[in-house]
């Protein structure tokens, strides 16, 4: 798949801010400093379209990037370990739980994870709501290029023991440096957005 022209739609802070239209929508949700931003533009052949930074916490807002006017992603604000005031992380969590409760266009989630540690607390409550859902999700699991490939293994099978996945549920290793995972995503995503 490849894409003439993503750009930018909006940063939404509240619902009132979301940007109207009628495309699909794929979230990317995961703690904060995983790799949604790095994710989103090596998925997307771009460097600086979605901002990334080596401070967690620093996508405080819903960012949505209109794809060739075919399908929309949607940087989701981080969770975890961000060091920002109590009230930001709850309006966070409000402006999280309202887009995906909420948010019609939505029709899957990439859930983001640190491929080098056990998923968190936080990681597997939201790997939980998920399922309760049953959006539609696929596993990324992140910076795989710092694995030796004889760890990924016995990491892939600790993560999907802690996040209690089944057998059935869409998983992958990613890595922005390599490109690794980068089809699989692409194809969960076209299966979304044309199935």
């Amino acid at each position: 798949m490849r894409f003439k022209n993503p750009v930018f739609i909006s940063s939404a802070y509240s619902n009132n801010d979301y940007p109207q239209h009628n495309f699909p929508e794929i979230a990317f949700s995961g703690r904060s400093n995983v790799g949604k931003s790095s994710m989103i533009n090596k998925l997307l052949n771009r460097n600086k379209l979605a901002r990334t930074s080596s401070q967690p916490g620093r996508t405080q807002s819903i960012n949505f990037f209109n794809i060739d006017d075919r399908f929309v992603l949607v940087d989701l604000p981080g969770y975890g370990f961000a060091k920002v005031p109590l009230k930001v992380k709850k309006e966070w969590g409000r402006l999280i739980d309202d887009y995906l409760y909420n948010r019609t266009n939505l029709v899957g989630i990439v859930q983001i994870i640190d491929a080098r540690h056990k998923p968190t607390k936080d990681d597997l409550m939201m790997v939980n709501w998920l399922k309760d859902t049953g959006i539609p999700t696929i596993i990324a699991a992140t910076k795989v290029d710092k694995l030796k490939k004889s760890q990924q293994s016995k990491q892939k099978k600790l993560i999907r023991e802690t996040l209690q996945l089944a057998e059935d549920m869409d998983f992958c290793f990613f890595s922005a440096k390599t490109g690794e995972g980068k089809d699989q995503i692409f194809n969960f995503i076209v299966d979304l957005i044309e199935g």
